[in-house]
């Protein structure tokens, strides 16, 4: 289920399902059942409080109120709004539940019980929390009551993200069919809590007519597009990589992505060298070959005679002119282009130079891999951060991932990928030249840089994951086999 909805997705599913013939008292009896089962695996028989809105949200939590009832629950339901003024399905769940229902006016409502189901608000929440749901629900958090949130926690805008003021974390998230993009996007990852998409009786089958765009990361996406070495092939048949490396004083940049990429499954690198800086690259690699090389006109000659598959330009090159010469130079050629740090900071001052000549390439894909700041230097674009990348990425003509705890990786196209699978260990100094080398190697083995830097993203967040706290970025290179191999074994 790596689908992603917006909220006008949930909704178009919703209204195609019921004209496929499931009724929507069905969907909303499913969600109110998958809801309380949800909560009977996870907590004993305890006083609940059950808050339901003026919506749907407010019908699944009626469902759930019935059912925990029937089975001995202590429960006692507020309602936000007036429930006599409820329609369609949600009334007559409300209708019914039977049992009282009284009035949410605020904090002093809460009376210890020791679980909150919010069902105020859905996924299609905008505006303000109003302050009576918000009081009650901080007041009930203060308490230690358990939370579990009827698909968003309440005030959360489920296609953003977005976090109006008052809204509590949950301990439990259900939501159905498929999970929005706000659930993965901050700040309201940070309070989904665990997540539980059930299914309500949705038909698989509406999704061919959904243009379902956007993705959550994962192996099933692009694994079995990575190349696996042939018997007959050789080093270069797998591709060769260059990584343009920076002066004396920054060469371990490079040298990070160099690794990352022989790792990753290029058959050979280059670390492209200033010729100052040769002797201390020479000696301090091994398997990765060096060449000096001093102005651009050499480096395209060279990316040409050599076939060089993909070439990485940023980490360590400097905010300098050489490495503004070398980008264009670079882009002239047929080889993918992954532009990172120093490489787009030294367009913030003329971005549409770097663009045009994206857009003038004749052949090769090119990635861009900005943090918010150098996003920012580049794109003056607004919205959340799925939306910000979806626009850079149609303005430059490059594949673009914006980093982060959610990393969101776009394509000129318009599909997107969200990468939530990265720990904290991560932010540290060269875990970005990591990435980019591993863009780089992965990228050789003839899928869609799209693709490729989709598992790129993954690789590097799970290789945090296996290493854990102390990371350095020095060690994300040892973990790449390890990973491979599981998901080789898990895929043969």
């Amino acid at each position: 289920m790596n689908e992603l909805f917006s909220v006008e997705q949930m909704y178009a599913a919703d209204a195609a399902a019921i004209e496929a013939g499931v009724a929507g008292l069905t969907l909303m009896e499913n969600a109110g059942r998958g809801i309380t089962k949800q909560i009977t695996e996870r907590f004993k028989s305890c006083p609940v409080l059950i808050l339901c809105g003026p919506g749907n949200n407010g019908g699944d939590g009626y469902v759930a109120a019935r059912l925990l009832s029937k089975m001995g629950w202590n429960v006692r339901v507020l309602a936000f709004g007036d429930p006599e003024t409820l329609r369609g399905d949600a009334a007559e769940m409300y209708r019914l539940y039977r049992g009282d229902v009284g009035s949410l006016t605020g904090a002093s409502d809460y009376e210890g019980e020791e679980l909150l189901i919010d069902a105020v608000f859905g996924a299609g929440f905008r505006g303000d929390l109003p302050s009576p749901v918000a009081c009650l629900l901080q007041r009930s958090k203060k308490e230690g009551a358990a939370v579990v949130a009827v698909d968003v926690p309440s005030g959360i805008n489920g296609a953003s993200g977005e976090v109006s003021e008052g809204v509590i974390a949950a301990d439990l998230t259900v939501t159905f069919f498929r999970a929005k993009t706000g659930h993965y996007l901050l700040p309201a990852r940070e309070y989904i809590g665990e997540l539980a998409i059930i299914d309500i009786g949705i038909p698989e089958d509406v999704l061919d007519d959904l243009d379902i765009r956007v993705l959550k990361n994962d192996p099933s996406l692009w694994w079995d597009q990575m190349a696996q070495p042939e018997m007959t092939g050789h080093k270069y048949s797998r591709g060769h990589l260059a990584v343009c490396g920076g002066g004396v004083s920054a060469t371990g940049a490079a040298r990070i992505a160099a690794r990352c990429g022989l790792r990753a499954g290029a058959g050979a690198v280059t670390v492209v060298s200033p010729p100052s800086a040769l002797m201390i690259y020479s000696t301090a690699l091994e398997a990765v070959m060096v060449t000096a090389i001093k102005d651009a006109g050499e480096l395209e000659d060279w990316l040409r005679a050599k076939r060089i598959g993909a070439v990485v330009i940023g980490p360590g090159s400097g905010v300098t002119e050489r490495t503004r010469e070398f980008v264009l130079a670079a882009l002239q050629t047929s080889a993918t282009v992954i532009l990172d740090a120093d490489a787009l900071t030294v367009f913030q001052d003329d971005p549409e130079t770097l663009f045009e000549a994206i857009h003038d390439k004749k052949s090769g894909e090119v990635v861009l891999t900005p943090h918010e700041a150098e996003f920012a230097r580049l794109f003056n674009v607004s919205g959340h951060n799925l939306e910000k990348c979806k626009k850079a990425a149609k303005i430059s003509g490059a594949v673009t991932l914006l980093k982060g705890a959610t990393t969101v990786v776009t394509s000129p196209s318009g599909d997107a990928v969200l990468n939530v699978n990265a720990p904290p260990w991560l932010a540290t100094a060269g875990s970005g030249d990591a990435l980019a080398g591993l863009i780089g190697g992965l990228i050789l083995g003839g899928s869609s840089a799209f693709m490729a830097v989709s598992g790129a993203v993954w690789v590097h967040g799970e290789a945090g994951n296996l290493f854990g706290r102390g990371l350095l970025a020095e060690d994300i290179e040892g973990r790449i086999p390890e990973i491979f191999q599981k998901l080789d074994d898990k895929c043969a």
